[in-house]
């Protein structure tokens, strides 16, 4: 049998499903081995033994089981230099100072009293650190309303510490009587005459590990159902954040950098095992993308995304959508909740992480000889040193 017959019987009759047809006629498809195998009856069958088919001008080695032989993976593999995909080259996934641990996400009611939004946070951090959490990760803007009016006022100087920043200094003191981690969700921070949209990531030594000013201002306007000018009050932070923990490596992020796939796929080069997201979406962006974007970051990455919002307050004049959500390396959801004051309580374990990349393995598929993604941060760090 040629290679043209052996192709015709692995085309399904035009009755069948077309979009077997469409996933076969593409080798570099994530999808094209199972399809092959799908069709391994017919090849059986006819009593092929090893067989080389030419589609889309590559040949590829298929047994009698439909499988896609190693030695041709391997080759193609090595001709589409994946590693070359990542500039610098992607770190490998390090193993993690834990493997399983609770993570909770507070969904905070946010009011205009400052004092009683911190006494109220730590209520809850105490109370999900009591159910096992060993992770807390907060809303955006959980200390104050979400407005332009607002942001200067109840603006604190993280750097400064102390009594210049009560919410921080309440989170690291936190983190060190409870022994836990803990991702502060987003406070405004002001640095000389500058604020920013601000996350901290406390220790379980209760030292700062990490700031990250939110990358991505939210400036939008939809007609009629949502506008909002983040950069009226705020500037664009300028690096991105990724931090070694006690439970693992976490990427971070604020709302609207969800959006950004890149920066997300420059976190999973540099080895996060978890991507968190502090985020206020509202009633018109949250239903359309809220968990979209989360489960579409996971699946891009293969890895854990945490997000927190606060809870909705339908008489502030921001409107929160809520739902905050803990998605597996699949895509899945793995715990959410409504849009009332919640925490959820999930387990996170990192060794499903390797699982999804063995069963999917797309970072070994990358086309470097087509397209790179450059971490700009890494690749000038590595320069100078």
């Amino acid at each position: 049998m040629d290679a043209a017959a052996a192709i015709k019987m692995l085309s399904p009759p035009s009755h069948q499903i077309h979009r077997t047809h469409s996933l076969i006629s593409s080798p570099c498809s994530s999808c094209f081995s199972s399809e092959i195998r799908f069709h391994s009856s017919l090849l059986s069958f006819t009593n092929l033994d090893i067989r080389s088919i030419s589609i889309c001008r590559r040949t590829i080695d298929i047994n009698s089981s439909g499988a896609i032989s190693s030695v041709a993976m391997a080759r193609m593999e090595s001709s589409f230099k994946p590693e070359e995909a990542r500039i610098p080259a992607a770190i490998p996934l390090s193993i993690p100072p834990i493997t399983k641990f609770k993570i909770a996400l507070c969904q905070l009611s946010v009011t205009a009293d400052k004092e009683l939004n911190i006494a109220h946070a730590r209520q809850v951090i105490e109370e999900a650190a009591g159910k096992g959490a060993q992770l807390i990760l907060l809303p955006e803007i959980w200390n104050s309303p979400y407005s332009n009016d607002s942001f200067p006022v109840y603006a604190e100087d993280i750097d400064a510490g102390g009594n210049a920043s009560p919410s921080t200094t309440m989170l690291s003191q936190l983190s060190l009587t409870l022994q836990i981690t803990i991702v502060g969700g987003s406070i405004p921070d002001r640095s000389g005459d500058r604020l920013y949209n601000a996350c901290c990531v406390f220790g379980t030594d209760g030292k700062l590990k990490a700031k990250h000013r939110k990358i991505h201002l939210f400036d939008i306007d939809i007609p009629g159902q949502m506008t909002f000018k983040e950069s009226k009050t705020l500037t664009a932070g300028e690096t991105p954040t990724i931090v070694d923990t006690d439970v693992g490596r976490i990427g971070i992020g604020i709302c609207y950098d969800i959006r950004f796939q890149e920066l997300a796929a420059i976190y999973a080069a540099r080895g996060a095992h978890l991507l968190c997201y502090p985020g206020a979406f509202n009633m018109t962006t949250g239903p359309l993308h809220w968990e979209l974007l989360q489960r579409a970051r996971a699946a891009d990455c293969q890895l854990y995304v945490a997000t927190c919002s606060p809870a909705r307050d339908t008489g502030s004049t921001y409107v929160a959508w809520g739902h905050s959500t803990l998605v597996g390396p699949f895509g899945e959801v793995l715990a959410t909740t409504e849009h009332d004051e919640a925490i959820v309580i999930s387990e996170i374990d990192y060794s499903i992480i390797e699982q999804r990349r063995t069963y999917l393995p797309f970072q070994r598929q990358r086309r470097g000889d087509l397209y790179q993604l450059v971490d700009i941060q890494r690749l000038n760090s590595t320069r100078t040193t």
